[in-house]
């Protein structure tokens, strides 16, 4: 919370004089203080800048509470990015009159810093029944905690119910609107696996879309549902004297059912215009996304991906009626560009998850009005995307870049792991990494001003079955891609319904979204554990990305202008903020849009010099 807070300037410690503190985060070596990139300067005696030191121990700092007489002490040294890194054992509160006591209770920092955190008193109450539940999950997170060896062994299924969260967002695992007993059954660490209810909806509140091969409803069922489930499903509604070819079939999740449909579609539920199902039988298992389902039971079956209205991290978690419609649309033009181009299709072999088919369900009243929240307009609906498994050469294995950053109760990454598996160099294993993530994603960027949000839950990384990194999988097309404002050629076989729904920025700030969500939301954390765990300086880390960079730059130069376009060297980028979203921008109202990340300010980017 020190750290992420103080990143986003939410609050400001102030640097103490006095001699740096040796200690366990010793090795985790941080680069100086302001610009990472900046060559090492003399010092008054015209020596060498301490700052420069890579073995350079945390700096004591100090933040004063709302009471004057009140402050927090705590070491630190700061990183790419403008970065921090908090020691929490040096964590200590002094109130006026008493000895300083060592502190690690983050609800009582809230209380304490309501004020210098500028939190209004409602926003407050949330964030403290937020935190408490996610302190809550990682508790049990805590208590279930396996070794980085044992976690390396787990398919990709299994693994993800291990994650902790993004390191970003403090509030990561609010979930608000889950119960207890909803969290122990629906949430990604409960590791369970259960059958999902259908339910069958009217094609006058229904509609189907699908690429290629799933042309039709029935194309798609016939490969999801057992012909004994669909003839249980028909009867079902011939027992009520409805006609099954008026209706699609979707599965929907409980909880959903539950708090959402019933109250908001009762009219639709009780005319018949949509009907429960039974379960499928199929044992399915949410991912970190949390309404993400993977099929245990066949696992060559599609994913699922369902709207669930519990707000969780900055959104809530539906699913939006216009951009399910348009899934396989933007689907079939993504995949288009891949096969189309030899580099992403043979030399990089990227993996795109389509969203190949989609039921959408429009609310009768709400999707008619504007101005309510968006979260009315995300209620009912489901997206089938294909499963990983079947894009799996032989000896291949999946991991999302979020379990990079793992630690195990040991203290032993799961990257380092890893890299003693592959028997590699940790230079060499990082080269190989930022091989397999980086040349898609500025191929897409730069040839065709598409960009994904590249952040360590939709970013799975493929190895090889030495765990040598060796290629890249993307999903969540429809939420987390963007297109340059600015026309460009490559544009031109763009659909109208795909151009209707992505989201376009400039395209200076169109490289944010792998600044942002690659190398400030994962690369961020993973450089200080490999400099503390592989022995690799940071410096170095962020050397080897900028090489990867450049080497894409010379296998292209017909594309000098789009790499000064879209510049991912920039001496320094635009600050974005997930917490400040939450605390002072949007906080918890109702809005007509989903919010976005706060941009505060500016930061350096090591990516600017060698």
């Amino acid at each position: 919370m020190l750290a992420e807070f103080a990143y986003e300037e939410i609050i400001r410690p102030v640097p103490q004089p006095g001699p740096p503190r040796p200690g366990a985060a010793d090795a985790a070596g941080c680069p100086p203080v302001g610009d990472p990139g900046a060559p090492p300067t003399a010092d008054a005696a015209g020596g060498r800048d301490p700052r420069s030191d890579r073995a350079a121990d945390l700096l004591p700092h100090t933040l004063v509470l709302d009471s004057p007489s009140s402050h927090l002490t705590f070491h630190a040294r700061r990183h790419a990015y403008d970065g921090w890194q908090v020691d929490p054992d040096t964590i200590t509160l002094t109130d006026a009159g008493a000895w300083p006591r060592p502190f690690g209770d983050p609800l009582e920092f809230l209380a304490r810093a309501r004020r210098t955190l500028g939190i209004d008193g409602a926003t407050l109450g949330h964030v403290i029944r937020e935190l408490t539940a996610t302190l809550a999950a990682d508790a049990r997170l805590d208590h279930t905690a396996l070794p980085a060896a044992e976690l390396a062994a787990l398919p990709y299924a299994e693994l993800e119910g291990h994650q902790t969260g993004h390191p970003w967002l403090v509030l990561n695992k609010g979930r608000l609107g889950f119960s207890a007993a909803d969290t122990a059954r629906w949430a990604p660490e409960a590791r369970a696996a259960r059958p999902l209810p259908w339910i069958a909806v009217h094609r006058d509140l229904a509609t189907y879309r699908g690429v290629s091969g799933l042309d039709t409803p029935d194309d798609l069922y016939s490969v999801e549902l057992d012909p004994d489930t669909r003839e249980t499903f028909a009867a079902v509604l011939r027992g009520r004297g409805l006609d099954p070819a008026a209706y699609l079939y979707l599965p929907v999740h409980p909880w959903q059912w539950d708090d959402v449909v019933l109250p908001l579609f009762s009219p639709s539920v009780a005319a018949g215009g949509i009907v429960p199902l039974p379960p499928d039988g199929d044992a399915r298992l949410p991912q970190q996304s949390i309404r993400t389902f993977l099929n245990l039971s066949r696992p060559a079956r599609h994913t699922v991906k369902l709207p669930l209205s519990v707000l969780n991290t900055l959104v809530w978690r539906g699913l939006p009626t216009e951009r399910t419609l348009a899934a396989p649309s933007v689907t079939h033009w993504m995949l288009g560009l891949r096969d189309a181009d030899p580099f992403l299709r043979d030399e990089c072999a990227v993996v795109l998850l389509g969203e190949v088919a989609s039921v959408t369900v429009e609310h009768p009243v709400y999707d008619t009005l504007r101005e309510v929240p968006y979260q009315y307009k995300e209620l009912l609906g489901a997206i089938w995307r294909e499963p990983l498994s079947r894009h799996l050469g032989p000896g291949e294995r999946a991991r999302t870049l979020a379990a990079l950053l793992h630690v195990d109760p040991t203290g032993r990454s799961f990257t380092a792991e890893l890299v003693t598996r592959s028997g590699l160099a940790p230079r060499t294993w990082l080269r190989h990494l930022f091989a397999a993530l980086l040349p898609p994603l500025l191929r897409f960027l730069y040839r065709y001003g598409t960009v994904f949000s590249p952040h360590g839950e939709n970013t799975i990384v493929l190895f090889d079955e030495r765990d040598v990194p060796v290629r890249l999988a993307v999903k969540d097309f429809v939420d987390d891609v963007n297109v340059s404002s600015e026309r460009l050629p490559e544009h031109a076989s763009m659909p109208d319904d795909v151009r209707e729904v992505l989201l376009t920025e400039p395209p200076g700030f169109l490289t944010q979204f792998i600044h942002s969500g690659l190398f400030v939301g994962v690369f961020r954390y993973l450089a200080p554990l490999c400099e503390q765990q592989l022995g690799v300086d940071e410096r170095d880390f962020w050397a080897l990305v900028r090489a990867e960079v450049l080497r894409h730059h010379a296998r292209f130069p017909e594309l000098k202008e789009r790499y000064e376009a879209f510049d991912l060297l920039t001496p320094r980028i635009a600050r974005l903020c997930l917490n400040r979203n939450r605390l002072h921008l949007d906080g918890y109202r109702d809005r007509a849009e989903r919010p976005h990340a706060a941009v505060h300010g500016t930061v350096p980017n090591p990516l600017y010099e060698p």
